[in-house]
């Protein structure tokens, strides 16, 4: 599923972290492997989104 480019980040319970990467591979797949300076903004911003909705490991005591 492709979304639409947004200038706002998405919170973490908003899309999962597999629905962001899938976004993140939507956008190299569509820049033929290069970014131009605008998606490396989008780029940017989806790994933030991406970490943000990433589940977070447990460490142990």
């Amino acid at each position: 599923m492709l979304h639409s480019m947004s200038t706002t980040v998405a919170t973490a319970s908003e899309r999962s972290a597999a629905e962001v990467n899938e976004e993140i591979r939507a956008l190299w797949r569509r820049s033929g492997g290069t970014l131009s300076t605008e998606q490396r903004a989008e780029y940017q911003r989806l790994v933030l989104e991406w970490a943000a909705a990433a589940p977070q490991p447990h460490r142990a005591a």
